[in-house]
């Protein structure tokens, strides 16, 4: 890595500036702590349940912190609807499952309205969105016209039917799932709905140990269910302290850099602009910001670093970044763009 690219913290007033100060309010410290382990029981009650997938896992909750939707792909059989269900279960929060099918109409997800004969009256039929934690399953299955009656729900956390809006209960989150391995009979989502997925999490398959517990978990007599750890208003209060924690310019600079790095890669030494279609949009930057703050919360630490924006730059962009078909005849992944932007763009 080139010299002018290397991390230069040394200097005091780089620290102060990262660094919130010292004299902290008592009762914030006390908020910290408290969520903070709300979030690590939750983290323990999901993995009673569902085996391996750490990483996943974790990623979940910080999109659950920072109160983001999450676009989970893995090939079938992995436990991502194991993992939705088990975080509805955990938090107390209704539950919807909406199978994405190609016949599937947008009035299906939001619902309609009718008419009843008996009072002579249109009555509105509320559609599963109405729920607060609503999975997309297989969401590629489904036409495009399909996909798009989420977006509303997504961004506004409201339903208009037939010209009637109908606000959603909070709180309220997507959990959408891809099978990466097929393309017979799937639909890309349109570019402004992946764009609203605050992150994309990548599940795998599990290690032979843990398919060995796996196997012992779900083929003896009395399979694991999840415990209520969290209710309604205990994520509400998160999410708000989740972006209360410091982050400093210099982090928040860092941040912006990164996803401009995606738009125009020239300028920070990165010769990969002719694979690059389309660049990631401000709603990158607000989410690795969100998720930073939201990965702060769960280790119990009252600011951000630089190297939080980094774990979070994979899930967050991922999605992001429209590569054209060069990269694709190339072999080059949105994996790889990223990798040179982690290498290029200088640290605070």
């Amino acid at each position: 890595m080139p010299d002018e690219y290397e991390r230069t913290i040394q200097a005091p007033d780089i620290i102060e500036n990262i660094h919130p100060p010292l004299i902290s309010d008592p009762g914030q410290d006390a908020d910290l702590q408290a969520y903070s382990d709300k979030l690590a029981l939750l983290e323990s009650e999901i993995k009673r349940v569902v085996i391996g997938q750490e990483d996943a896992i974790q990623q979940l909750i910080i999109a659950f912190a920072a109160g983001g939707h999450v676009l989970l792909e893995g090939v079938p059989g992995i436990a991502k609807t194991l993992l939705v269900k088990t975080l509805s279960d955990c938090t107390g929060c209704s539950y919807t499952r909406l199978q994405f099918t190609p016949d599937l109409l947008p009035a299906d997800i939001t619902g309609t309205k009718i008419y009843r004969f008996e009072n002579s009256s249109f009555e509105t039929v509320k559609g599963p969105v109405f729920s607060n934690i609503v999975l997309a399953d297989e969401i590629n299955r489904a036409p495009p016209k399909v996909q798009s009656a989420l977006l509303e729900a997504m961004q506004e956390k409201q339903v208009t039917i037939q010209g009637d809006s109908h606000p959603l209960s909070l709180p309220f989150f997507v959990l959408a799932t891809q099978n990466p391995i097929e393309s017979e009979g799937t639909y890309p989502l349109p570019e402004a709905q992946t764009d609203r997925f605050m992150l994309k999490i990548l599940m795998d398959y599990p290690s032979i140990d843990e398919e060995i517990r796996i196997i012992q978990q779900f083929t003896g007599q009395n399979c694991p269910s999840a415990q209520q750890t969290l209710d309604k208003q205990d994520i509400l209060e998160i999410q708000s302290y989740t972006r209360s924690i410091h982050c400093s310019t210099l982090v928040e600079r860092y941040a912006a850099e990164m996803v401009d790095a995606t738009r125009h890669p020239e300028k920070y030494g990165i010769d990969l602009k002719e694979y690059i279609a389309f660049g990631a949009s401000p709603r990158a930057s607000i989410s690795l910001i969100v998720c930073a703050k939201a990965k702060t919360l769960r280790e119990k630490r009252t600011y951000v670093t630089p190297d939080d924006i980094r774990e979070m730059a994979y899930p967050v962009l991922r999605h992001r970044i429209l590569l054209n078909y060069e990269a694709e005849a190339d072999g080059i992944h949105t994996e790889d763009i990223i990798g040179e932007i982690l290498s290029r763009v200088k640290i605070p």
